[in-house]
């Protein structure tokens, strides 16, 4: 799946490009509307796109309803812009979602997911399983030998970026951007306290799968 991603700050262009890339996707990076238009009119495999509303020559909207004009392809809106006015002018212009900065990457992924993946779109979500946790992510529960566990919504991103990426080690600092957002300024010991009461809930579990790396960060394995 090949997808479009502009926005006119590098950091973010980069960040969205590297992480989407190891999660397997064909990213396509613009630096502003006019080159996102230019870059989508060109390559008919954009099987999704990803906008930023404030960019340079076309805003975001501009180019959605451009887009619009042409093609059914899934567009979300990513922007600081966060009044209920500025997220009604998105659906209006043709816009399938909208992510208010700043952004989970864990809940960008699961956005991206609902519109690449039509049979996880069509079931409003997925089943993670391992060992005796259960993942739901239509109803955002977590479950544990069949116990619904009673989780904060950082805790469920948490354990939900480490059950799809099982075996990789995060950093402290991946950890934060990942979860809390990129532009997140906590330091390490807001990761240790979130993953020392993810680990208290997790009981067992944890003391078998949830590793840390000392002096680096964690990872789930086992």
């Amino acid at each position: 799946m090949k997808i479009l991603v502009a926005d006119d700050e590098q950091k973010i262009r980069d960040l969205l490009s590297d992480f989407l890339s190891g999660e397997g996707y064909n990213v396509v990076a613009a630096a502003d509307g006019r080159e996102a238009l230019e870059k989508f009119n060109a390559d008919e495999d954009i099987g999704l796109v990803i906008l930023d509303v404030m960019m340079p020559f076309l805003d975001g909207w501009r180019v959605c309803k451009e887009i619009r004009k042409t093609s059914r392809t899934p567009i979300i809106m990513l922007t600081a812009r966060t009044e209920e006015m500025d997220e009604l002018e998105s659906f209006e212009k043709g816009a399938n979602d909208y992510i208010p900065k700043p952004f989970s990457l864990n809940v960008l992924l699961a956005r991206v997911r609902a519109r690449t993946q039509p049979e996880n779109a069509a079931a409003g979500g997925e089943i993670l399983t391992y060992h005796e946790l259960k993942i739901d992510t239509s109803s955002h529960t977590v479950a544990l030998n069949g116990k619904v566990l009673d989780l904060t919504r950082t805790e469920y991103e948490l354990i939900l970026l480490l059950i799809r990426n099982k075996g990789r080690v995060y950093s402290r600092e991946q950890l934060l951007t990942q979860v809390w957002g990129y532009d997140y300024y906590g330091g390490d010991r807001t990761v240790d306290t979130h993953v020392g009461r993810l680990r208290a809930k997790l009981g067992v579990f944890a003391e078998k799968h949830l590793t840390t790396v000392r002096g680096y960060g964690y990872k789930l394995e086992g």
